[in-house]
C-alpha cells in the first residue's frame, strides 16, 4: 500500500505545481501586468483551471483514496499519511461535484472582472463593475447548488474558506459579539477624543517602505524566500514554502496604511513559510483555514504592531525617518493615535474596536445576495444604509463604499467572516502565548520576536492544514472559537487608552 500512497502523493504534487503556476499568473496580474493583458490572462486562467480540475478530479485519485482507506485505518490517526488522506478526500469530494466547464468559465470571468473593478474603484463608478458582479453572484449561486442539499445556500461558500463552519455558527458567534462591541464603542464615544492629525501629513513613500521592511525583517520574514511589491489591494501569495510573496499599498497622507498592511501581510507569509517541509507540494502545505490565517496576520498587525511595547523599540526609528512630521509627538501620543477609535469608511484602515462591524456588514450583504433578498444593482444603497446603521456614517461615493474591497472581483464570496473570526482566534492564542512566554513584552521592547515566532511555528505554522481549524484552536487553547477573549482584550486595551 505504501506504493499506492506514494503514487497519490505524486499526483498531488502535480496538482500543487499547476496551482502554483496559476498563482504566479495571479500575482503578476495584480502587480505588473499591463491592463491590456486581462483578456489573454483570462483565457490562460480558463485553460489552466480546466486542466487542474481534470487532474484533481481524475478517477485514479478516487480509486487510490478508496484503496488506501483500510490501510490508513491501522495507522496513527494523527500521522501525516492519515491526515493527508483525510484532507485529500475532502478536497476530492468537493471538486468532483463541480463541472469542468463551470471552472473554466469562472476563472475567465473573475480574471476579467479584476481590472474592471480596479477601474471602477478609481472612477468611483459602481455601474462599470455591476454586470461583472451580477455574473459572479449568479455563478456563486450555481456553485452552491452543486452541494445540495445544504442547510443554507451560503454554507458551501463559507465551507470553501472555513472548513466545517456553518453560516448559523458564524451568525451565532457574531450575534454574541456584536452587542458587546457596540457597547464598547458607545463607551469610548463618551470619552475625550484622541488627536491623530499628524498621521495625515506628507510621509514620502520610500521612508514608509524602508520602515516596513525593517519591521518585518525583525519579525522573521525571510527575504531569501520572499519579496514585497505594490498592489491596488494588499495580498499575500505563495508558490511553495520557498517562495512566499507579499504586497502593500502606500498612501502618502495616511501613515498607518502601509505600515500596518505590511505587518498584516507578513503575518500571513510567516505562516506559509513555517509549514513543515514534509508537507511540501501537498494539500497540507497551506493554512488550516482563512480564520487561522487571519489570526496570524491580525496578531502581528494588532496584538504586536499596535502594542505599546512594540513602539518603545520602533518609535525612535520611525521618528528618525520622519523627523519633521513627528516632531513634538511623544511615544504615548503616537501610540494613542494609532489606536484611535472612530467610525471610518475603509475596512482595512479601521481600528480594532470597529473593525468587526465592517465584516459583519459584508456578511449580511453576501448572505442577502446568495438568498436573493438583495440585488446587485441595489448594493451601493444597501451598503450605505448598513454603514449608517452599524457605524453612523455614510460613504460619500462608491470608491469609499461598495467598491473598496477586491474580494468580490475574484469571486471570494464566503471569505469576509474569516477576518473577524481571525481576530477572535488571535485573542485566544494571545492569552496562551502570554502565559507561555513571560518575557514576551520585554522582548518586544527590545525588538526581539524570535521566541514569539518559535511559539507560532511549533503550535500553528508547522502543522499547515493537518488539523481542521476548530480542532487546532481547541488543541491549543482548550476551547473552540470563542469571542470572549477578544472582548476582554478590547476592554482592557481601550479602557487604558481612553481611561474608563
Amino acid at each position: 500500500m505504501q506504493e499506492k500512497f506514494d503514487q497519490l502523493v505524486q499526483l498531488l504534487n502535480e496538482t500543487y505545481n499547476l496551482n502554483a503556476a496559476m498563482a504566479v499568473l495571479g500575482w503578476d496580474q495584480q502587480t505588473y501586468m499591463p491592463p491590456g493583458g486581462a483578456e489573454d490572462r483570462g483565457e490562460q486562467f480558463a485553460t489552466l483551471a480546466n486542466i487542474l480540475h481534470q487532474k484533481v478530479t481524475a478517477p485514479v485519485i478516487g480509486e487510490l483514496l478508496q484503496q488506501l482507506t483500510p490501510w490508513a485505518a491501522n495507522l496513527d490517526p494523527d500521522s501525516y499519511e492519515v491526515r493527508l488522506l483525510k484532507v485529500t478526500k475532502r478536497q476530492y469530494e468537493r471538486e468532483v461535484r463541480v463541472p469542468g466547464e463551470w471552472v473554466s468559465e469562472y476563472a475567465r470571468l473573475t480574471t476579467n472582472a479584476h481590472p474592471v473593478w480596479e477601474s471602477a474603484r478609481k472612477e468611483s463608478d459602481f455601474s462599470k463593475f455591476k454586470p461583472y458582479l451580477q455574473k459572479i453572484v449568479e455563478m456563486r449561486r450555481q456553485y452552491a447548488d452543486f452541494f445540495k442539499p445544504y442547510d443554507h445556500v451560503y454554507d458551501p461558500l463559507l465551507d470553501e474558506f472555513e472548513p466545517g463552519m456553518k453560516t448559523a455558527d458564524v451568525q451565532a458567534i457574531f450575534n454574541q459579539l456584536r452587542p458587546q462591541q457596540v457597547e464598547l464603542i458607545h463607551t469610548i464615544a463618551q470619552r475625550p477624543q484622541i488627536d491623530n492629525e499628524f498621521m495625515k501629513l506628507s510621509y514620502p513613500e520610500q521612508g514608509q517602505w524602508d520602515f516596513g521592511v525593517d519591521v518585518i525583517t525583525r519579525f522573521g520574514y525571510d527575504w531569501n524566500r520572499g519579496r514585497q511589491d505594490k498592489a491596488a489591494h494588499p495580498f499575500t501569495t505563495n508558490f511553495g514554502i520557498g517562495d512566499v510573496r507579499i504586497t502593500t499599498r502606500f498612501l502618502e497622507n495616511l501613515l498607518p496604511s502601509a505600515m500596518f498592511s505590511t505587518m498584516h501581510e507578513a503575518g500571513h507569509a510567516l505562516y506559509e513559510m513555517g509549514i513543515s517541509k514534509e508537507f511540501e507540494r501537498t494539500p497540507l502545505a497551506t493554512g488550516a483555514s482563512l480564520a487561522i490565517h487571519e489570526s496570524q496576520s491580525r496578531m502581528w498587525e494588532n496584538f504586536v504592531g499596535r502594542s505599546l511595547p512594540f513602539w518603545k523599540f520602533f518609535y525612535p526609528k520611525l521618528q528618525a525617518i520622519f523627523p519633521s512630521q513627528l516632531n513634538g509627538v511623544d511615544m504615548v501620543a503616537f501610540y494613542k493615535a494609532i489606536n484611535k477609535v472612530e467610525p471610518s469608511l475603509i475596512r482595512v484602515e479601521a481600528d480594532e474596536a470597529t473593525y468587526n462591524l465592517h465584516v459583519m456588514l459584508r456578511l449580511e450583504l453576501e448572505i442577502g445576495l446568495m438568498e436573493g433578498s438583495i440585488q446587485v444593482e441595489n448594493l451601493p444603497q444597501e451598503w450605505n444604509q448598513r454603514m449608517m446603521d452599524y457605524l453612523g456614517i455614510t460613504p460619500p461615493n462608491d470608491a469609499l463604499g461598495v467598491l473598496q474591497d477586491v474580494h468580490w472581483s475574484g469571486g471570494a464570496i464566503g471569505y469576509f467572516s474569516t477576518y473577524a473570526l481571525g481576530n477572535l482566534v488571535a485573542a485566544q492564542l494571545w492569552e496562551v502565548i502570554k502565559q507561555d512566554l513571560p518575557r514576551l513584552e520585554p522582548d518586544m521592547e527590545q525588538g526581539k520576536f524570535d521566541d514569539l515566532l518559535a511559539w507560532l511555528r511549533e503550535n500553528i505554522h508547522r502543522h499547515g492544514a493537518k488539523y481542521e481549524p476548530q480542532e487546532l484552536v481547541e488543541k491549543i487553547t482548550g476551547s473552540k472559537i470563542d469571542p470572549q477573549p477578544y472582548v476582554r482584550y478590547l476592554r482592557e486595551k481601550f479602557g487604558t487608552i481612553y481611561s474608563f
